[in-house]
């Protein structure tokens, strides 16, 4: 592959590096999905239950999944590689990578020092970072461990590297259309298209079993479904309440005498575990600004018609039915504008646990123009069971011009859809018997994966093997869609990009010409 030697975003100046680095957050994202779907609609069929109580009740469309063949490793050796390739990244470049993950196949071993394996080509083992893990919270974990990194003494000058990714997938049962699978990679550094704002985290952390995973020889967790919502919804009022007291903070020291409320996010995501519980979290987001409003307008605008729910209590209304109805219907208009778009990715692949609200944030992007992008401030929420939970904001850079970083980014996901629509759909009986062979293999040793190579996608990693020992065996995917699948080496050629602050790295027998990088399969 012949590549430009044009520099990452992240870069700086040759003159020297801020004291303090400017604007760090996201420069590239990167998303990867299995290759197969099933359609909810059928599966409600399949599952004899009411037609609608997974597409309109739960308001998902399709849900990604995998086969035997693929695996948390598998899914984040190809998510990375495909962000290293699409951005022409040397691995020298990167100085931390952390993943964030609830998918667990070794208690001891992190993903992070299997995907390792590609920086072996480049020599570049200085490289920070493990595993984060809290359920749906760990890919959040990790992006915050590498934003706090770029901007601290213990910075190097390289990029951090960011990998959320899951494989959700749940018994037979009323649970079990609410899976998914996939993987978001992000580049964190300076100079960034998507920064993240400064003192600007509202976090609740708190002790409950809504949703957690004791079997140590099962991938399915333990669900109590209405505790869960509880917890969820009681951790979005909590961070909310912290964010905006934050905020008012920092613009009472600017000068800025007024009430923050969420007309001032340009977009509002959330971690979806499913689409129709998103569209009710905004609602009640609606429900808090009108609560904590000394005077709301009840007769006109959002809160019209609302004044029966002046003297509500906030942890009283979790399954109030009156409340949600009145209030999801007061943000219906809110919800197509800041919000809906965001879930493109959850309605047609389902929930990818930690990958999750960075399928939104990816689905955002990849549906705007870097015009309508520009200068916009992005709320996330981000939730993972158990529970830990956060909101924070990204403000998007002004610079939307054509060939600029958040150009760049936007042209880089723009094939979201179209990678969405190729995708192999797959019978629910075809998927029940799959689900049914991971239930029984996926522990195994001395184990050769049963399902075939031939449905991936080009690039992708897959599992070959799992020896006595427990050690997994890895191969890719041609990139070239018609060609054989690569039982061994991968190759690349990549010209040397420069890290963010000019400083290069360490490592022996680093170039600014063009090199080989070789992968391993991860036979050892």
């Amino acid at each position: 592959m012949i590549v430009s030697s044009a520099k990452m975003p992240g870069s700086v100046p040759a003159s020297g590096e801020a004291t303090w680095p400017k604007d760090v957050g996201i420069i590239a994202l990167e998303v990867y999905f299995p290759a197969q779907y099933i359609d909810q609609e059928e599966l409600e069929q399949y599952d004899g239950v009411a037609a609608g109580k997974y597409t309109v009740g739960l308001g998902q469309a399709r849900m990604g999944f995998c086969s035997d063949r693929e695996d948390i490793n598998s899914l984040c050796l190809t998510v990375v590689q495909q962000l290293m390739e699409k951005n022409c990244l040397s691995y020298n470049s990167i100085g931390r990578l952390e993943v964030g993950t609830e998918t667990i196949i070794d208690k001891s071993k992190s993903v992070k020092t299997v995907l390792m394996q590609l920086f072996e080509e480049s020599g570049n083992t200085d490289v920070e970072g493990v595993d984060n893990t809290n359920a749906c919270y760990g890919g959040t974990a990790a992006l915050f461990n590498a934003v706090n990194w770029v901007e601290s003494s213990s910075w190097d000058g390289r990029y951090a590297l960011v990998v959320a990714g899951d494989i959700a997938v749940y018994a037979t049962g009323s649970a079990r259309p609410t899976g998914g699978a996939g993987a978001v990679a992000m580049l964190v550094g300076p100079n960034a298209p998507l920064a993240f704002d400064r003192g600007l985290r509202g976090t609740h952390m708190q002790h409950a079993y809504d949703f957690y995973k004791p079997d140590m020889v099962s991938e399915y967790p333990v669900v109590d479904g209405k505790l869960s919502i509880q917890c969820y919804l009681s951790a979005l009022d909590r961070c909310y309440t912290v964010y905006r007291n934050k905020i008012h903070a920092q613009w009472q020291k600017e000068g800025i005498d007024r009430r923050f409320d969420l007309e001032d996010f340009g977009y509002m995501i959330f971690h979806s575990p499913y689409c129709k519980l998103v569209q009710k979290s905004l609602a009640r987001l609606v429900l808090n600004d009108f609560l904590s409003d000394p005077s709301p307008n009840t007769e006109s605008g959002i809160f019209s018609g609302l004044e029966a729910f002046r003297e509500v209590k906030p942890e009283e209304t979790y399954f109030d039915r009156d409340v949600e109805k009145a209030f999801m219907k007061a943000s219906a208009d809110m919800f197509d504008r800041k919000t809906k778009a965001s879930l493109l990715i959850s309605n047609q692949n389902g929930n990818m646990y930690t990958p999750s609200v960075y399928g939104c944030l990816a689905s955002v992007v990849a549906q705007h123009t870097p015009q309508q992008l520009s200068g916009q401030r992005v709320g996330v929420f981000s939730y993972g069971s158990g529970f830990a939970a956060t909101l924070y904001s990204i403000r998007v850079t002004q610079d939307a011009t054509p060939g600029s970083a958040l150009d760049k980014l936007v042209a880089s996901l723009s094939d979201l859809r179209a990678r969405l629509d190729s995708r192999k759909k797959v019978s629910p009986g075809v998927f029940a018997d799959i689900m049914k062979l991971r239930e029984e293999t996926h522990h195994l040793a001395n184990y050769t994966p049963k399902g075939t190579m031939n449905d991936l996608f080009p690039g992708t990693w897959y599992l070959t093997h799992v020896d006595e020992k427990h050690r997994r065996q890895y191969a890719r995917r041609s990139l070239d869609e018609y060609g054989p699948l690569e039982a061994g080496l991968v190759s690349t050629t990549a010209e040397h990009i420069h890290s963010p602050a000019k400083k290069m790295p360490r490592i022996p027998g680093n170039s600014t010409s063009p090199e080989m990088v070789t992968v391993s399969n991860g036979e050892h």
